[in-house]
């Protein structure tokens, strides 16, 4: 069975719809402001639903109901130290954060240390950013090949030239209030197709509590066993979610560009908290909805044995939901892809204006002109991730797992960098700069020469750059120490 002609006029419609939405907010676009920040004029709600957005993607919907399909539902392990990161960062950077305007995480790191360090932040960023979201890119080729039969040059160069065009138009409003619609398409569609496969089995939820009883643990949820080698277990889950949330909630500029679009300090603190809520929620639907289809596909097996894990949803969309839902289904997905794809656009966009164009051209441009650099830039990175989506087809691990890996490698550095420059006033440019670097190799060398699972990354590299960057910044005392 493939897409019914509704089918395809549902995603087609959708895609057309979407794309001129976000495109309408040109008008409001008139300076820097405005293009990365919505002016300041966002409601939390909105910056809540627009950070869970961001930070799940297309990856969520391909890959979490993989992960439970394959195991079972330890991976919600990791969400517990989501939770608490988001405690960290709401009461120990935002404060920082909003002393002054800034429009980046890394303009934070300049006022506290100099232009070394914010480079140096601002470029892992941007390197790294850039190839995580190549791989999310390259799970939207994902879903167009079970769909759509197209390869995935045509899928990634369509769907991303798309999100460029809206994001470079409407700027960050466009990017917030698109995420609030894309978040509720895909949410609301998870649910529907959740009810539907559990209506399709015989009992319904108690065939497949039955049949994950028989086949082990598949509902299990924590698991307080300790092993550095395994990735989801409580103690891994709970560490290592907290050091890599606090990271990528704290001095990534994807979800940093949300919490400086509040309207102040206590309305970002509110949206960042809030979206917990709804980022457990979440995660807990789509491990759920992975159970489910293992014994859906139990219960009616697939023609032929899937290639990888991240197959499975958009199969069942595809091949098990009646036509018209699904087309909206497949919408839904596309969603979660456009949505994550313009949050990145736009982020990488800021960086590299005001960490670097802004930082190396003379005083003086008027803001018409720089709006119109930033949009120019735009389009040079959604030209750069159809380049890093395409390489990232040689990779054979799970699309989710393999962009949090590539994130954590650098992640560690910049959260220490970011806690050092908040809680230790001895901290200076030179010894923070040294632990920096210090943290990096130490977390290249634990990566390379033992088993340690990834979730472990963030949390190696952000306690060497701070222990070591603290007594570096000892040793130069007599420099930058404020």
């Amino acid at each position: 069975m493939a897409l019914t002609p509704l089918d395809l006029a549902v995603v087609v419609a959708y895609l057309a719809g979407i794309t001129l939405f976000g495109a309408h907010f040109r008008r409001r676009q008139h300076n820097l402001r405005d293009y990365f920040l919505g002016g300041r004029r966002l409601p939390w709600w909105a910056i809540t639903l627009s950070i869970v957005s961001a930070e799940t993607s297309i990856l969520t919907i391909v890959s979490t109901p993989g992960i439970a399909y394959s195991s079972n539902l330890n991976f919600l392990q990791l969400i517990f130290g989501y939770l608490v990161a988001r405690v960290v960062v709401s009461f120990v950077l935002i404060p920082r954060y909003f002393k002054g305007e800034i429009f980046t995480a890394y303009q934070f790191i300049e006022r506290r240390f100099g232009r070394a360090l914010k480079t140096l932040t601002a470029g892992l960023f941007i390197s790294t950013r850039a190839l995580a979201e190549g791989v999310r890119v390259f799970a939207i080729a994902i879903v167009f090949e079970v769909i759509f039969k197209t390869g995935i040059l045509f899928s990634v160069v369509v769907v991303s030239s798309l999100t460029v065009l809206y994001t470079l138009q409407g700027g960050f409003t466009a990017v917030i209030w698109t995420d609030v619609i894309q978040l509720s398409i895909y949410l609301t569609g998870t649910v529907v197709a959740l009810a539907l496969a559990l209506h399709a089995l015989p009992g319904g939820w108690i065939f497949v509590s039955q049949l994950a009883s028989v086949s082990g643990r598949k509902l299990a949820i924590v698991n307080f066993s300790f092993n550095w080698h395994a990735p989801y277990l409580f103690w891994s889950g709970l560490i290592g979610g907290t050091f890599l949330c606090s990271a990528s909630h704290g001095a990534d500029q994807l979800i940093v560009q949300r919490l400086l679009a509040a309207r102040n300090k206590r309305q970002s603190q509110a949206a960042l908290l809030a979206s917990g809520l709804v980022i457990l929620f979440q995660f807990a639907l789509f491990l759920v909805m992975g159970v489910v289809l293992f014994a859906y596909y139990h219960r009616f097996p697939p023609g032929k044995a899937f290639a990888r894990s991240d197959q499975i949803y958009p199969y069942f969309v595809v091949h098990s939901l009646p036509p018209g839902l699904a087309g909206l289904l497949t919408a839904a997905i596309i969603a979660a892809g456009m949505a994550n794809l313009s949050a990145a656009l736009n982020a990488l966009s800021s960086s590299s204006m005001m960490d670097f164009y802004r930082s190396w051209r003379k005083r003086g441009e008027d803001e018409a002109r720089d709006v119109r650099v930033s949009r120019a830039m735009t389009l040079f990175w959604g030209i750069a991730l159809i380049v890093f989506a395409l390489l990232a087809q040689r990779m054979k691990e799970s699309v989710l797992v393999l962009a949090l890996t590539i994130a954590s490698f650098p992640y560690g550095s910049m959260l220490g960098v970011f806690l050092l420059g908040a809680l230790v006033n001895r901290a200076n440019e030179r010894g923070v700069f040294a632990g920096a670097i210090a943290g990096l190799v130490v977390l290249l060398l634990v990566a390379g020469l033992t088993p340690i699972a990834w979730t472990w990354y963030v949390a190696v590299g952000a306690t060497a750059t701070f222990v070591m960057g603290w007594a570096a910044s000892l040793l130069f005392a007599g420099g930058e120490a404020s």
